[in-house]
């Protein structure tokens, strides 16, 4: 029988492990934050980051087990409050008056990449959790999308840290040729701007990529990344829809896969949109917003070791980069078909 006295004890220290690991993906994450400040890495963003130091960390230093309950809650918990607030980051005023073109540019990339990925990676023998969130990552907005998605489709934290890791990669790697196509491409700097934001991977990303057609291209491609940005409700939605069918077929009990936090994210974006918080508070917001996720971007790379990433990520990545490509591609088309230029 164990005593009260020594049960106080362990209760202690397993609170006092909790918060080491909270703190760990804490410390990476604004570790992440600063590196992020430095012009490449800049282009990689926080969240690339915070993932690669996570991994980086348990390879070199390496993770004890009992921290990792702390660590968990960080990439589960916190990120759905980081989710949540990240919905300040869109104003649904700029979308509805940059027009319907917008949209159907930014509806048109989501839904054939997202089919185009998905199908690529299925016929690398890749298994469906891992091909429909490489598919939701590089069609909508890369690691944040990955992360929404995971839990809708009971993915395991390896997995996600897989799919969110290839997909940042991709987006930078396309970031880095977009700036060396860009005196090549003919386009004015509003399709350029068009062109980045919609078919790159992180909101980071498009404005890295923008850069060189000036402030007109910056804000274009901004409008454009956050509409697609904005579709991730949707898509979460059907996502859920779709994992409780496939449930219902192996238990045969129906139940409805609801994203309470992706409709959270949508419900800060109006509560943004009326402009009744201060700029300056909503930046904070966003802040802090980044930092949740890149917590959660720091727990899902201590779960994975390069072993794992070597085994699992080669071809989840091959499907991403051709669906990059076709992605890259329509965008450019329909740049100049829906008159961006």
């Amino acid at each position: 029988m164990i005593s009260q006295e020594s049960a106080v004890p362990r209760r202690k220290r397993k609170t006092n492990a909790f918060i080491l690991g909270i703190g760990l993906t804490l410390i990476l994450s604004l570790l992440a934050k600063g590196l992020s400040l430095f012009p490449f890495l800049s282009i990689m963003g926080q969240l690339v980051l915070a993932i690669i130091l996570g991994m980086v960390y348990r390879a070199s230093v390496g993770v004890p087990g009992y921290i990792m309950p702390g660590v968990s809650f960080s990439n589960k918990k916190l990120l759905r409050f980081g989710i949540i607030l990240l919905g300040m980051r869109l104003n649904l005023m700029d979308i509805a008056h940059a027009g319907p073109k917008v949209v159907l540019l930014a509806a048109v990339n989501i839904t054939v990449t997202i089919f185009v990925v998905y199908g690529l990676a299925r016929l690398l023998k890749v298994d469906r959790t891992m091909s429909l969130m490489t598919a939701c990552g590089t069609a909508i907005c890369g690691a944040a999308a990955v992360v929404a998605i995971a839990p809708l489709i009971k993915a395991k934290d390896q997995e996600t840290a897989v799919s969110a890791a290839t997909v940042a990669i991709l987006g930078t790697l396309f970031t880095l040729i977009y700036v060396g196509l860009y005196p090549l491409l003919g386009l004015t700097n509003t399709g350029y701007g068009a062109f980045a934001g919609g078919t790159l991977h992180e909101v980071a990303h498009a404005i890295a990529a923008a850069a060189p057609g000036g402030k007109e291209a910056e804000d274009m491609a901004v409008i454009v990344k956050l509409t697609r940005v904005a579709l991730l409700v949707p898509v979460s939605l059907c996502v859920g829809y779709w994992a409780s069918r496939r449930e219902q077929e192996k238990t045969h009990k129906s139940k409805i896969q609801i994203p309470w936090f992706v409709l959270g994210f949508l419900l800060m974006s109006a509560i943004n949109s009326l402009g009744i918080i201060p700029h300056a508070v909503t930046a904070q917001i966003i802040n802090i917003a980044y930092i949740l996720i890149a917590m959660a971007m720091a727990g899902l790379g201590l779960n994975v070791d390069f072993a794992f990433f070597r085994r699992n990520g080669v071809k989840p990545f091959a499907a991403g980069l051709m669906g990059s490509v076709v992605l890259a591609i329509m965008g450019f088309v329909l740049v100049h078909v829906l008159g961006f230029m």
